[in-house]
Protein backbone atom coordinates (compact mmCIF):
# COMPACT_ATOMS: atom_id res chain seq x y z
CA UNK A 1 0.00 0.00 0.00
CA UNK A 2 1.72 3.76 -1.06
CA UNK A 3 2.07 5.56 1.99
CA UNK A 4 -0.07 8.69 2.65
CA UNK A 5 2.37 11.84 1.87
CA UNK A 6 1.69 14.17 5.20
CA UNK A 7 2.41 18.15 5.36
CA UNK A 8 3.04 20.57 7.83
CA UNK A 9 0.49 22.97 6.36
CA UNK A 10 0.88 25.52 9.91
CA UNK A 11 2.61 25.97 12.60
CA UNK A 12 2.57 28.62 15.68
CA UNK A 13 4.43 28.75 18.82
CA UNK A 14 4.84 31.02 22.04
CA UNK A 15 7.99 30.53 23.82
CA UNK A 16 10.50 32.85 25.04
CA UNK A 17 10.73 34.21 21.19
CA UNK A 18 8.49 37.05 20.21
CA UNK A 19 5.07 35.12 20.61
CA UNK A 20 3.08 34.07 17.11
CA UNK A 21 5.64 34.98 14.85
CA UNK A 22 8.79 33.78 13.20
CA UNK A 23 10.93 37.18 14.31
CA UNK A 24 13.41 34.94 15.97
CA UNK A 25 14.68 33.95 12.49
CA UNK A 26 15.88 37.83 12.22
CA UNK A 27 16.20 39.30 15.47
CA UNK A 28 16.01 36.63 17.79
CA UNK A 29 16.23 37.12 21.50
CA UNK A 30 19.56 35.62 23.08
CA UNK A 31 18.78 34.74 26.66
CA UNK A 32 21.32 33.75 29.30
CA UNK A 33 21.28 30.27 31.77
CA UNK A 34 18.35 29.67 34.50
CA UNK A 35 14.36 29.89 33.85
CA UNK A 36 13.15 31.97 31.53
CA UNK A 37 9.02 32.54 31.47
CA UNK A 38 7.46 32.61 27.83
CA UNK A 39 7.04 35.53 26.31
CA UNK A 40 2.78 35.81 26.22
CA UNK A 41 1.03 37.26 23.70
CA UNK A 42 -2.11 39.94 23.83
CA UNK A 43 -5.12 37.03 24.74
CA UNK A 44 -7.59 39.28 24.22
CA UNK A 45 -7.08 39.34 20.69
CA UNK A 46 -8.56 35.34 20.67
CA UNK A 47 -9.90 34.92 23.95
CA UNK A 48 -12.99 36.97 25.66
CA UNK A 49 -12.42 37.90 28.83
CA UNK A 50 -14.84 35.25 30.10
CA UNK A 51 -13.83 32.57 28.19
CA UNK A 52 -9.87 33.18 29.60
CA UNK A 53 -10.70 34.00 33.35
CA UNK A 54 -11.00 30.22 34.24
CA UNK A 55 -7.74 29.48 32.10
CA UNK A 56 -4.43 28.93 33.34
CA UNK A 57 -1.34 30.34 31.55
CA UNK A 58 -0.38 27.36 29.36
CA UNK A 59 -4.09 26.30 28.41
CA UNK A 60 -4.81 30.11 27.27
CA UNK A 61 -1.52 29.47 25.11
CA UNK A 62 -2.07 26.03 23.87
CA UNK A 63 -5.53 26.95 22.46
CA UNK A 64 -4.27 30.43 20.78
CA UNK A 65 -1.15 28.49 18.95
CA UNK A 66 -3.86 25.96 18.13
CA UNK A 67 -6.46 28.94 16.79
CA UNK A 68 -3.92 29.96 15.36
CA UNK A 69 -2.20 27.30 13.54
CA UNK A 70 -6.28 26.18 12.02
CA UNK A 71 -6.80 29.89 11.00
CA UNK A 72 -4.03 29.87 8.66
CA UNK A 73 -4.20 26.14 7.69
CA UNK A 74 -7.68 27.18 6.93
CA UNK A 75 -9.07 23.60 8.51
CA UNK A 76 -11.28 24.22 10.60
CA UNK A 77 -12.22 21.02 12.32
CA UNK A 78 -9.02 18.78 11.76
CA UNK A 79 -9.79 15.32 12.12
CA UNK A 80 -7.72 14.57 15.23
CA UNK A 81 -6.04 16.56 17.79
CA UNK A 82 -2.91 14.45 19.79
CA UNK A 83 -0.95 16.57 22.43
CA UNK A 84 2.34 16.07 23.94
CA UNK A 85 3.12 17.39 27.26
CA UNK A 86 5.58 16.50 29.95
CA UNK A 87 4.06 18.14 32.87
CA UNK A 88 0.63 19.13 31.71
CA UNK A 89 -1.05 22.17 33.53
CA UNK A 90 1.61 21.97 36.50
CA UNK A 91 0.80 25.18 37.52
CA UNK A 92 -3.17 24.36 38.34
CA UNK A 93 -1.79 21.13 40.31
CA UNK A 94 0.98 23.14 42.75
CA UNK A 95 -2.44 25.65 43.44
CA UNK A 96 -4.44 21.97 43.83
CA UNK A 97 -1.96 20.41 46.29
CA UNK A 98 -0.65 23.59 48.58
CA UNK A 99 -4.43 24.47 48.96
CA UNK A 100 -5.15 20.86 50.01
CA UNK A 101 -2.11 21.38 52.01
CA UNK A 102 -2.84 24.38 54.16
CA UNK A 103 -6.99 23.89 53.72
CA UNK A 104 -6.85 20.16 54.15
CA UNK A 105 -10.13 19.06 52.44
CA UNK A 106 -12.09 22.33 52.71
CA UNK A 107 -12.81 24.63 50.75
CA UNK A 108 -10.67 23.51 47.71
CA UNK A 109 -11.20 25.54 44.33
CA UNK A 110 -12.53 23.25 41.46
CA UNK A 111 -11.22 24.69 38.81
CA UNK A 112 -7.56 24.03 39.35
CA UNK A 113 -8.27 20.34 40.27
CA UNK A 114 -10.49 19.62 37.08
CA UNK A 115 -7.46 21.48 35.14
CA UNK A 116 -4.46 19.48 36.44
CA UNK A 117 -5.04 16.60 34.46
CA UNK A 118 -2.23 16.30 31.64
CA UNK A 119 -4.75 15.44 28.68
CA UNK A 120 -7.15 18.92 30.00
CA UNK A 121 -5.58 20.11 27.13
CA UNK A 122 -6.58 17.92 24.69
CA UNK A 123 -9.80 18.08 26.00
CA UNK A 124 -10.21 22.29 25.82
CA UNK A 125 -9.07 22.47 22.45
CA UNK A 126 -11.59 19.79 21.36
CA UNK A 127 -14.41 21.69 22.92
CA UNK A 128 -13.44 25.12 22.14
CA UNK A 129 -13.56 23.89 18.44
CA UNK A 130 -16.61 21.55 18.44
CA UNK A 131 -14.42 18.68 17.70
CA UNK A 132 -15.49 15.59 18.18
CA UNK A 133 -12.73 13.50 16.60
CA UNK A 134 -9.75 11.36 17.40
CA UNK A 135 -8.06 13.44 20.84
CA UNK A 136 -5.43 11.90 22.74
CA UNK A 137 -2.53 12.80 24.92
CA UNK A 138 1.08 11.58 25.32
CA UNK A 139 3.05 12.61 28.52
CA UNK A 140 6.42 10.67 28.48
CA UNK A 141 8.53 13.02 30.21
CA UNK A 142 11.43 14.31 26.86
CA UNK A 143 9.91 11.95 24.37
CA UNK A 144 6.12 13.20 24.74
CA UNK A 145 6.06 15.23 21.55
CA UNK A 146 7.46 12.46 19.64
CA UNK A 147 4.68 10.34 20.91
CA UNK A 148 1.87 12.34 19.88
CA UNK A 149 3.58 12.91 16.59
CA UNK A 150 4.28 9.29 16.19
CA UNK A 151 0.54 8.51 16.67
CA UNK A 152 -0.31 11.00 14.11
CA UNK A 153 1.28 9.37 11.75
CA UNK A 154 0.39 5.94 12.20
CA UNK A 155 -3.18 7.14 12.48
CA UNK A 156 -2.33 8.88 8.84
CA UNK A 157 -0.92 5.31 7.52
CA UNK A 158 -4.14 4.05 8.88
CA UNK A 159 -6.38 6.08 6.47
CA UNK A 160 -8.07 7.30 10.10
CA UNK A 161 -7.38 10.56 9.02
CA UNK A 162 -6.66 12.95 6.52
CA UNK A 163 -6.03 15.95 9.07
CA UNK A 164 -4.76 16.31 12.75
CA UNK A 165 -3.62 19.03 15.21
CA UNK A 166 -0.53 18.33 16.72
CA UNK A 167 0.85 20.06 20.13
CA UNK A 168 3.57 20.20 22.30
CA UNK A 169 2.60 21.75 25.52
CA UNK A 170 4.78 23.00 28.45
CA UNK A 171 5.23 25.13 31.39
CA UNK A 172 7.92 25.27 34.24
CA UNK A 173 7.06 26.74 37.75
CA UNK A 174 10.42 27.83 39.67
CA UNK A 175 9.28 25.10 42.01
CA UNK A 176 9.33 22.52 39.61
CA UNK A 177 12.45 24.40 38.10
CA UNK A 178 14.50 23.53 41.07
CA UNK A 179 13.24 20.40 41.18
CA UNK A 180 14.70 19.58 37.93
CA UNK A 181 17.68 20.78 38.74
CA UNK A 182 17.69 18.18 42.16
CA UNK A 183 16.91 15.40 39.89
CA UNK A 184 19.52 16.72 37.43
CA UNK A 185 17.19 17.03 34.06
CA UNK A 186 18.74 20.57 34.03
CA UNK A 187 21.72 22.49 35.59
CA UNK A 188 22.89 26.00 36.40
CA UNK A 189 24.22 25.91 32.94
CA UNK A 190 21.30 24.87 31.15
CA UNK A 191 18.70 27.63 29.48
CA UNK A 192 15.34 26.20 30.57
CA UNK A 193 12.00 27.71 28.89
CA UNK A 194 8.64 26.80 28.05
CA UNK A 195 7.36 25.44 25.03
CA UNK A 196 3.80 25.93 23.17
CA UNK A 197 3.45 25.34 19.75
CA UNK A 198 1.07 23.81 17.42
CA UNK A 199 0.65 22.32 13.99
CA UNK A 200 -1.38 21.14 11.58
CA UNK A 201 -0.79 18.09 9.57
CA UNK A 202 -2.67 17.71 6.45
CA UNK A 203 -2.46 15.22 3.01
CA UNK A 204 -2.89 18.06 0.74
CA UNK A 205 0.65 19.67 -0.20
CA UNK A 206 -0.79 23.29 -1.20
CA UNK A 207 0.63 25.69 0.96
CA UNK A 208 2.52 24.11 3.24
CA UNK A 209 6.05 24.89 4.80
CA UNK A 210 7.45 21.35 4.45
CA UNK A 211 7.03 18.06 4.72
CA UNK A 212 6.90 15.19 6.77
CA UNK A 213 8.46 12.44 5.82
CA UNK A 214 9.71 10.17 8.28
CA UNK A 215 9.36 9.72 12.64
CA UNK A 216 11.16 7.38 14.68
CA UNK A 217 11.68 6.53 18.49
CA UNK A 218 14.10 4.24 19.82
CA UNK A 219 14.16 3.49 23.37
CA UNK A 220 18.76 2.71 24.02
CA UNK A 221 19.38 1.71 20.25
CA UNK A 222 22.83 0.15 20.07
CA UNK A 223 25.21 2.17 17.14
CA UNK A 224 24.34 -0.58 14.37
CA UNK A 225 20.56 -0.25 15.38
CA UNK A 226 20.34 3.10 14.95
CA UNK A 227 22.40 3.34 11.64
CA UNK A 228 20.01 0.54 10.35
CA UNK A 229 16.67 3.05 11.41
CA UNK A 230 18.03 5.74 10.02
CA UNK A 231 18.89 4.07 6.66
CA UNK A 232 15.62 2.70 6.91
CA UNK A 233 13.45 5.98 7.51
CA UNK A 234 15.56 7.50 4.54
CA UNK A 235 14.63 4.63 2.29
CA UNK A 236 10.44 4.89 3.09
CA UNK A 237 11.38 8.67 2.22
CA UNK A 238 13.20 8.05 -0.75
CA UNK A 239 16.26 9.81 -0.11
CA UNK A 240 19.39 9.05 1.58
CA UNK A 241 22.40 10.38 3.97
CA UNK A 242 23.78 12.67 1.22
CA UNK A 243 20.84 14.42 0.16
CA UNK A 244 19.94 15.53 4.42
CA UNK A 245 21.07 19.54 4.05
CA UNK A 246 21.63 19.56 7.87
CA UNK A 247 20.90 18.13 10.97
CA UNK A 248 19.27 19.62 14.06
CA UNK A 249 20.07 18.57 17.35
CA UNK A 250 18.84 18.72 20.97
CA UNK A 251 22.02 19.89 22.03
CA UNK A 252 21.67 22.56 24.91
CA UNK A 253 25.61 23.91 25.63
CA UNK A 254 25.54 21.72 28.19
CA UNK A 255 29.31 19.97 27.41
CA UNK A 256 27.93 16.69 29.93
CA UNK A 257 24.51 16.45 27.80
CA UNK A 258 26.38 17.40 24.48
CA UNK A 259 29.17 15.14 24.31
CA UNK A 260 26.79 12.00 23.49
CA UNK A 261 24.81 13.83 20.68
CA UNK A 262 27.73 15.01 19.21
CA UNK A 263 29.35 11.63 19.15
CA UNK A 264 25.95 10.28 17.32
CA UNK A 265 25.60 12.85 14.81
CA UNK A 266 28.93 12.63 13.63
CA UNK A 267 28.62 9.20 13.46
CA UNK A 268 25.08 9.11 11.36
CA UNK A 269 25.66 12.05 9.02
CA UNK A 270 29.49 12.49 8.80
CA UNK A 271 30.13 16.77 7.59
CA UNK A 272 26.89 17.76 7.52
CA UNK A 273 26.22 20.96 9.17
CA UNK A 274 25.08 20.34 12.46
CA UNK A 275 22.00 23.30 13.80
CA UNK A 276 20.46 23.24 17.35
CA UNK A 277 17.65 25.71 18.98
CA UNK A 278 17.64 24.86 22.76
CA UNK A 279 19.92 28.12 23.15
CA UNK A 280 16.90 30.50 21.40
CA UNK A 281 13.92 28.30 22.80
CA UNK A 282 15.13 27.06 26.10
CA UNK A 283 15.03 23.31 27.68
CA UNK A 284 11.40 21.63 28.03
CA UNK A 285 9.96 18.32 27.88
CA UNK A 286 8.38 19.03 24.98
CA UNK A 287 10.98 21.22 23.32
CA UNK A 288 11.80 19.14 20.24
CA UNK A 289 8.37 20.34 19.37
CA UNK A 290 10.02 23.53 19.31
CA UNK A 291 12.86 22.05 17.45
CA UNK A 292 10.62 20.95 14.74
CA UNK A 293 8.83 24.12 14.53
CA UNK A 294 12.44 25.84 13.99
CA UNK A 295 13.03 22.92 11.28
CA UNK A 296 10.04 23.98 9.33
CA UNK A 297 10.32 26.93 9.06
CA UNK A 298 13.66 26.85 7.62
CA UNK A 299 12.40 24.73 5.06
CA UNK A 300 9.52 26.72 4.46
CA UNK A 301 11.58 30.05 4.11
CA UNK A 302 14.50 28.23 2.03
CA UNK A 303 17.00 29.88 4.33
CA UNK A 304 19.03 28.75 7.47
CA UNK A 305 19.86 31.31 9.87
CA UNK A 306 23.06 31.95 10.78
CA UNK A 307 21.98 31.63 14.99
CA UNK A 308 21.05 28.27 14.34
CA UNK A 309 24.46 26.46 13.51
CA UNK A 310 26.80 25.18 15.82
CA UNK A 311 29.31 26.29 14.29
CA UNK A 312 29.33 30.21 14.23
CA UNK A 313 27.99 30.08 11.04
CA UNK A 314 30.43 27.75 8.89
CA UNK A 315 29.63 25.37 6.32
CA UNK A 316 25.81 27.40 5.53
CA UNK A 317 23.34 26.03 3.26
CA UNK A 318 22.11 27.47 0.89
CA UNK A 319 17.96 26.41 -0.18
CA UNK A 320 17.92 23.27 2.76
CA UNK A 321 15.66 20.44 0.85
CA UNK A 322 15.86 17.79 3.67
CA UNK A 323 16.03 18.27 8.01
CA UNK A 324 16.93 15.31 9.90
CA UNK A 325 15.83 16.16 13.42
CA UNK A 326 18.09 14.14 16.30
CA UNK A 327 16.84 14.57 20.10
CA UNK A 328 18.13 12.21 22.83
CA UNK A 329 16.43 12.54 26.34
CA UNK A 330 18.41 11.80 29.03
CA UNK A 331 20.60 9.74 27.46
CA UNK A 332 18.26 6.65 26.10
CA UNK A 333 15.48 7.86 24.44
CA UNK A 334 16.22 8.83 20.84
CA UNK A 335 14.04 10.44 18.23
CA UNK A 336 14.75 10.97 14.47
CA UNK A 337 12.50 12.86 12.43
CA UNK A 338 13.00 13.89 8.50
CA UNK A 339 11.19 17.01 7.20
CA UNK A 340 11.51 17.69 3.31
CA UNK A 341 10.90 20.99 1.47
CA UNK A 342 7.88 20.79 -0.09
CA UNK A 343 8.79 23.30 -3.10
CA UNK A 344 7.90 22.33 -6.45
CA UNK A 345 5.54 19.77 -5.49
Amino acid sequence: MKRKRIYIKSASQISMQNPLSEEWMISPIVHQNGLIRSVEPDFRDYLTPMEARRMGKLLKRALVTSLRAINQAGIEHPDAIITGTGLGCIDDTEQFLNAMCKEGEQYLKPTPFMQSTHNTISSLIGVYTKNHGYNNTYSHNGISFESALLDAWLQFGLNRIDSALVGAHDEVTPLWYSLLKKQGYVTENDLAGECSVSFILDTNSSGSLCELSGIKILHAPTPNELETNVAAMLSDALTDVSDISAVMTSKCDNPQKDSLITKVSGSLCPEKPLLHYKHLFGESYTSAGLGMYAAACCLNHSIIPTILYETGGMQQVSSPRNILLLNISEGKDYSLILLKSSCGI
